[in-house]
């Protein structure tokens, strides 16, 4: 069974090597590998491979790098693969010529609980919005994006100390085990496709941009907690100290409060930094000043001494 269904996989990132690998493991027949072009990177802006073509080229996998889905020689090659489920995590959008080509369908891998956040970026909405729970959908595709039938579903809960970072490797696990769970059911015909309920729809998770990212010192500290934690490692929430940017990667919400004004700060250039938000004050752990490493608050203060007002006033973000 597993040699006979012939599997196409689409992936670009990180986020889609761990099902690719799981799949390989498990026997599956992968056939091709369809990924993003190979994108200029550093000094030398030298080519760089994305994590699952190297996948694929680890395991001898023939690779498709397409620029444009809709060209027809990349159709007919696609179609000569022959290929009876299309598997896609983390990919882009596809044409209906694509997904609708093999016999046993295309399904994708979403990393929420759909239909709620829909969009390219559900995990770090999920943690800047506070959510406490999330998790990892399997649907197969139809035209308009992340509307699918549902195939299957996982919950995964958010701890108090996940980040965007945390999160994604932990679904990216969990992701692994439904994408092998739904290529079994597919392939013994045990499927049962659900229509997703409109009503579930509560939250949107559009791609994050810079100006998603700036810190709003008048939100409570709670807001801005989440929404740090919900963009660290990347693309890492950021603010000004003085003239320069500066990205916070680490806080916690500090229980008490202060007469300073929202985006002034207490610190005793050793040990801590208070932020004074619209609500109550937010403690920086990690941070990177421009042209600076990333470094615990500790370090940074030591080197980068903050100006202090006297009396109760302080600094100015």
């Amino acid at each position: 069974m597993k040699k006979e269904l012939r599997i196409i996989y689409m992936g670009t990132p990180d986020f889609a090597v761990a099902p690719l690998e799981l799949l390989i493991k498990e026997g599956w027949n992968i056939v091709a590998v369809i990924t993003a072009l190979d994108k200029p990177q550093g000094r030398g802006r030298k080519p760089k491979s994305s994590p699952v073509k190297l996948t694929a080229e680890k395991h001898n996998i023939p690779i498709l790098q397409p620029p444009n889905l809709k060209n027809g020689e990349f159709l007919e090659t696609l179609k000569s693969f022959q290929a009876d489920l299309q598997v896609v995590v983390a990919f882009r959008m596809l044409p209906e010529a694509v997904w609708s080509m093999p016999p046993k369908g295309t399904f994708n891998l979403h990393a929420s609980l759909l239909p709620d956040y829909r969009g390219a970026a559900p995990i770090n909405w999920v943690l800047i919005n506070g959510e406490s729970k999330t998790g990892v959908t399997t649907f197969f595709l139809q035209q308009e994006i992340d509307t699918g039938n549902v195939l299957f579903q996982e919950e995964e809960l958010i701890l108090p100390e996940d980040n965007a970072g945390s999160l994604h490797d932990k679904l990216m696990q969990k992701g692994a085990k439904l994408v092998l769970k739904t290529v079994e059911a597919i392939a013994l015909d045990n499927v049962n496709p659900k229509r997703q309920d409109p009503a579930k729809a509560l939250h949107h998770a559009p791609k994050i941009y810079r100006e998603n990212c700036e810190i709003n010192w008048n939100q409570a500290a709670s807001e801005i907690h989440n929404l740090i934690r919900g963009l660290s490692p990347y693309p890492a929430a950021w603010c000004k100290i003085g003239s320069k940017t500066c990205k916070i990667y680490g806080s916690t919400v500090v229980e008490k409060e202060s007469d300073l004004d929202p985006g002034e700060y207490a610190t005793d250039n050793q040990t801590y930094l208070y932020f004074q938000t619209g609500k109550g004050m937010l403690a920086v752990h990690e941070l990177q000043l421009e042209g600076k490493k990333r470094m615990a608050i500790s370090d940074f203060l030591r080197g980068n001494p903050l100006s202090i007002r006297d009396g109760n006033s302080g600094g100015t973000a």
